[in-house]
């Protein structure tokens, strides 16, 4: 009788524990209770423990790769009341527009809705005489390294390459940019403790097939109705032109709802999960949010019960990395 008990016992832990050990990815570092893309922020996620921080990066206008969600500014900073005269004729503030010494002169805020000018997640940090920086990615990676001594943990970093059709038109290599510092941190072997992503496949491919990229490649999936790139997303969901372009990534990173279909209030995995597990693509969705679930799911239980056991990802983006590993790791 008790070698049954333990044996039951074994299979209910097997059962529980079946999708953990999931990677967590700290999206733009901690913005669920700091501004995005702070360093104070990579510091708290890193605290928590997470697999990888994510730095987006964009180019200034003296070739500096510093880490910011948009090419624009406007919507992070305040650059408005600083250079209220630097905007282009479309009302936009730019990066490339600004060195990196203008840049530093910014404070970075909760992101902001233009149109209102309110905070477009309201319940998240709202002090605004606190001081934070735009990053260097320099500053980045030395900062998630100093606290891997220190802390005696390989937390590792997760780029994304913002807008590289804008950065080429304004004569910017981004990519080559980008692999060249991530190179001399040690960043550019199959070994290290890292993933590079992007929207634009055709960077991906540059940067495997011409720049002489090592490490693991991973392909951003938007929506065509984005306007993004001018890539056309809806080749990641025919399994042909996925298996062509698996040549040069070793992932995906999908938006969550095209993981899934609904029918007659039935949510099953798209035939994309099915696609990317065929050809051994990681599956790395984005973004978990506390304050912003999609509709289908009603908490983030149900979410992560999905993702894990359904649609069986290998990780997760999440603005609230504390919480993901809740449910990723236990």
């Amino acid at each position: 009788m008790k070698t049954g008990w333990l044996l039951l016992l074994v299979i209910y832990l097997i059962s529980c524990s079946s999708h953990r050990n999931k990677v967590v990815i700290a999206h733009r570092g901690a913005p669920g209770y700091l501004p995005e893309h702070t360093l104070e922020g990579v510091a708290m996620a890193h605290a928590w423990g997470v697999d990888f921080v994510e730095p987006d990066v964009v180019l200034t206008k003296d070739n500096r790769a510093v880490i910011l969600h948009d090419v624009h500014i406007d919507t992070t900073t305040n650059v408005a009341n600083i250079y209220p005269k630097r905007k282009r004729q479309d009302g936009r503030y730019y990066a490339i527009d600004f060195t990196l010494k203008e840049l530093k002169t910014l404070t970075v805020n909760e992101r902001i809705d233009l149109r209102t000018g309110k905070q477009v997640f309201k319940m998240r940090f709202s002090l605004n005489k606190s001081r934070f920086e735009i990053p260097t990615l320099e500053e980045y990676i030395e900062l998630v390294q100093g606290l891997n001594q220190t802390r005696n943990v390989d937390v590792g970093i997760y780029p994304e390459l913002k807008s590289p059709e804008f950065h080429l038109k304004a004569k910017k290599d981004i990519a080559k940019i980008v692999l060249s510092i991530l190179d001399r941190y040690g960043y550019n072997s199959e070994e290290a403790n890292i993933y590079v992503q992007c929207f634009y496949p055709p960077t991906l491919r540059r940067l495997r097939n011409k720049l002489g990229a090592k490490m693991p490649l991973i392909a951003l999936i938007a929506e065509n109705s984005w306007n993004e790139t001018s890539f056309d997303y809806e080749k990641f969901k025919d399994e042909e032109s996925l298996t062509e372009i698996s040549k040069y990534i070793d992932g995906i990173g999908p938006y969550i709802p095209q993981l899934y279909t609904k029918k007659n209030n039935e949510i099953s995995p798209s035939a994309l999960v099915m696609n990317a597990k065929k050809l051994n693509l990681k599956i790395h969705p984005y973004t978990h949010r506390m304050d912003q679930l999609p509709p289908e799911f009603k908490s983030s239980q149900e979410l992560f019960d999905f993702l894990y056991d359904e649609a069986k990802v290998d990780g997760i983006f999440s603005d609230f990395g504390d919480k993901a590993l809740i449910y990723s790791k236990n």
